[in-house]
């Protein structure tokens, strides 16, 4: 028969969908990473190095004006007759109003027209002598200490300078004013200066923020005598330069000094406020902010450890750029906020500042983000689909079996009420059932219709109709067959209790010489009636001869499972070829070869050949070949002579039964015997037949049939070896 036709699961397709989705997933979240992680670096790069140029021009500009103004000739002279003054020494020296005054003058309108808020004149002993403010300050205020290296930088190397962004020093500024004699106070220009420095220090702390252009201050000698210094407030345009290429809801560009303080304005300065980053008179993140990682989101509502005895570290884009590595980070790191963020970062040496620009990360991968959820949802969602479906078909299978198992329990097929299920196959399951007016106990065999399909039913039936002529006792009577009104076909035959061969094997080991003979000559009666009327049995194997007491008669033979049965020729010897010429079925292990190669039909003695091998199996408790594959077992059924069965077994095994079961495994069929009457006498005619006496079987079963009443289960044995198909069709093509 046609293997069963495979049938996919109903849930087994949205699983696989699952799968496949998982699997692209999977492939495309990897390219679509590497792209977008691509894309990001690439902006981020832009983004900095874009800062970093804008930066650059601006800078040079700057001191291209700065030198510019300190060689301006009026500016140069002025200036140094500024710094080649001696410095005033107490409050009778003389004063230098005049001098001053032409300074003023001569700055206040440039510095107006350039954008410059104010502009220091400073000596090589970074004394401030003189200030556009119109206040001589006299030599009584230093530059930073902070400045001086940059001043020594500009004295010595006679080059411009920019001085990073710094606060105010507005205590410096009030310590002034208190120095000052009484009859300066009462100057103009002091009580302009007062204002200024009284509305300056009324600001909040932290609120101005400035920076400074140098270039030298030359005599006419070409020798550097001083600086010009201008004031910039940083927020007009070195923050403004840090603001204007930043990306989405999030990116922002920031300078920081060495130290990791940020010497730009954040983006988030209302943010840093509510955190408490930034406290009230703190009111910019410049010159206030350490750019520190605060060990979690504090936009999250994390909470840092107060007083951690353990400095916290720098971000790791900021201590990347104070190292002087050259970074563009796209796995994200928290910056000084706590958010994870991906950025770039870099040490401008010229400068003397890092430049760092980010973006949250949550934006710059949202897209990515938002496909993997995609995917997630998807899948998750196909498997709740497959898991559904496998539970309801699950559930449906089991009630349905439920049902019909019921259904079959209490429906009458025909005259036989059905009572246990004995057995199940590949195509049906058998019941023990009883017949309505005989009484006697009946097997009944059901064809299910999910395993067997209409044209095997349809075949199996006609050769039911073929196995109903046979009559021999030692052939399983088939009693009746039809179909149940939903189309199950069944058939009724003879209810046996014994065992089959296989069972007896397994169970009991290798049988004596002198019961293989009795056993094989109650077969080949059986089959000596088929063949006389035509038909073959092409699956005679241990699993489908059974042995049991029947009648009284201890040891009695029945060869069942006439579903394969073939009609091969009448009385009159003429063959009748078999309806399906492509296709032959049997168990691989007892299938002689002209069934296997399809060199030429199969006929009587092919189930001579099947008989020879149960015999040997009979005798040795093993197949004839051992093989792992059924393409292996067929290459040595063709090939191979099997190794004798006395070779095999530690009974003892007579040369005439030995030779007579290798006569019946030739390869030709011309040299086995002639037919199965021929096998059976010289069966008979052996030494040992008489040995397997009525005694010995009766105490046999006696003993049998006590162990299996004690223990019902304990003798069945499932690993029958199955009926297989041969498709011919294949070689022939």
């Amino acid at each position: 028969m046609p293997p069963e036709r495979f049938k996919l699961p109903v849930w087994a397709l949205p699983l696989a969908i699952a799968g496949l989705v998982g699997l692209f997933g999977w492939w495309g979240d990897a390219q679509l990473r590497a792209t977008i992680e691509g894309e990001v670096k690439a902006q981020l790069t832009a983004t900095l190095n874009a800062n970093v140029t804008a930066l650059g021009i601006w800078s040079t500009n700057q001191l291209r004006l700065a030198t510019a103004l300190a060689d301006a000739p009026d500016v140069r002279k002025t200036a140094g007759a500024i710094l080649s003054a001696p410095p005033r020494r107490g409050p009778g020296a003389p004063e230098r109003p005049a001098v001053m005054e032409s300074f003023v003058d001569d700055l206040s309108p440039r510095l107006n027209q350039l954008g410059y808020g104010d502009a220091q004149l400073v000596s090589t002993n970074f004394s401030i002598v003189a200030n556009s403010s119109r206040i001589e300050r006299g030599g009584n205020n230093m530059v930073s200490d902070a400045h001086t290296n940059k001043f020594v930088e500009l004295f010595v190397t006679g080059e411009p300078v920019i001085i990073t962004p710094f606060r105010p020093e507005l205590l410096t500024q009030r310590r002034i004013y208190s120095e000052v004699p009484e009859d300066i106070r009462t100057n103009a220009l002091f009580r302009q200066f007062s204002r200024r420095a009284r509305a300056s220090a009324a600001r909040e702390r932290g609120d101005v923020t400035l920076m400074q252009v140098a270039a030298p201050v030359r005599n006419d000698n070409g020798r550097v005598v001083g600086a010009l210094a201008l004031i910039i407030n940083p927020d007009k345009e070195f923050s403004r330069i840090l603001s204007v290429a930043r990306s989405g809801e999030t990116g922002e560009t920031y300078a920081f000094d060495e130290t990791g303080l940020m010497i730009s304005h954040s983006r988030f300065d209302e943010q840093l406020r509510k955190l408490g980053l930034l406290d009230g008179t703190n009111a910019s993140s410049a010159l206030n902010l350490r750019l520190h990682d605060p060990g979690g989101d504090l936009t999250r509502g994390f909470k840092p450890v107060m007083n951690d005895p353990y400095p916290r570290p720098l971000t790791r884009l900021v201590a990347a750029a104070v190292d002087a590595e050259d970074n563009v980070d796209i796995v994200p790191s928290r910056d000084y906020r706590g958010v994870p963020v991906v950025g770039a970062s870099r040490w401008l040496p010229q400068f003397g500042f890092g430049v760092a620009t980010q973006i949250d990360a949550a934006e710059a991968f949202r897209a990515l983000w938002i496909l993997q959820l995609i995917f997630v949802i998807l899948v998750l969602g196909l498997l709740l689909c497959a898991t559904g479906m496998f539970v309801y078909s699950h559930a449906n299978l089991a009630w349905r079996q439920r049902v019909n198992a019921m259904e079959l329990k209490l429906k009458q097929l025909g005259q036989y009420a059905l009572e246990e299920k004995v057995g199940e196959g590949g195509m049906g399951v058998v019941y023990r059932a009883r017949h309505a007016l005989m009484r006697r106990d009946t097997a009944v065999k059901l064809l299910l219709p999910g395993r067997a399909d209409a044209a095997a039913v349809e075949r199996f039936e006609r050769e039911v109709c073929l196995a109903c002529q046979l009559t021999h006792p030692n052939t399983i009577q088939v009693y009746d067959y039809g179909h149940t009104p939903e189309g199950i076909f069944y058939y009724a035959m003879e209810f046996l209790r014994g065992v089959n061969l296989h069972e007896l094997v397994v169970r009991f080991g290798p049988q004596p010489e002198a019961r293989v003979v009795h056993i094989l000559a109650q077969v080949c009666a059986s089959l000596a009636e088929a063949h006389a009327l035509g038909l073959i049995h092409r699956d005679i194997k241990p699993g489908n001869i059974f042995l049991c007491r029947r009648g009284g008669t201890p040891d009695f033979v029945k060869v069942l499972d006439f579903g394969l049965v073939r009609q091969y020729g009448g009385l009159d010897g003429a063959p009748a070829q078999p309806d399906d010429k492509l296709l032959l079925e049997g168990t691989p292990w007892f299938m002689p070869p002209e069934a296997i190669n399809g060199t030429r039909p199969v006929g009587p003695q092919g189930d001579i050949y099947s008989v020879g091998a149960v015999g040997y199996f009979l005798l040795t408790g093993s197949y004839l070949f051992e093989a792992e594959t059924v393409a292996e077992i067929h290459q040595r059924q063709l090939s191979v002579v099997p190794v004798p069965p006395s070779q095999r077994t530690a009974n003892p095994v007579s040369p005439e039964l030995e030779a007579i079961l290798m006569r019946c495994l030739e390869k030709d069929p011309e040299q086995r015997p002639e037919s199965v009457e021929q096998l059976r006498l010289l069966l008979l005619s052996t030494s040992s037949t008489s040995q397997w006496s009525l005694e010995a079987q009766n105490a046999w079963w006696d003993q049998y049939e006590r162990e299996a009443q004690a223990h019902p289960d304990a003798f069945r044995d499932n690993t029958t070896p199955p009926t297989v198909s041969v498709d011919l069709s294949s070689r022939m093509e």
